[in-house]
């Protein structure tokens, strides 16, 4: 009993090791290039190639020493390269931003006057 309830336990690490891979992989994928360079990180493909190792590990090879070379990347990834990627892109993926934290929903906030 206790050894299946460790086999599910694995199963589930396994399952979030692979979710974790492919949101990084999708999220880096979404970034322009250049925002790579600016943000004086690796490039984007560099980046691409390996998350996709890491996905294609956490699916098809059970060593558990490769995905966690895998999770690695993927946290260097998420804590790293997305914040800087995040700060120069503004925000998000390409996206405008819609003004300062005093806008209110009919314009900016004067203080009353």
């Amino acid at each position: 009993m206790l050894l299946t309830a460790f086999g599910g336990f694995l199963s589930l690490l396994y399952l979030a090791m692979l979710v974790l891979a492919v949101v990084a992989l999708v999220m880096a994928a979404l970034y322009r290039d250049d925002a790579y360079r600016a943000a004086d990180k690796q490039n984007k493909g560099f980046w691409l190639i390996i998350l996709g190792i890491a996905v294609a590990v956490n699916l098809l090879v059970p060593m558990l020493f490769l995905q966690l070379a895998g999770l690695v990347a993927s946290i260097v990834f998420f804590v790293d390269v997305r914040p800087a990627l995040k700060q120069i892109s503004g925000g998000g993926w390409g996206r405008r931003r819609r003004g300062s934290s005093s806008d209110g929903p009919y314009g900016p906030y004067n203080g009353g006057r």
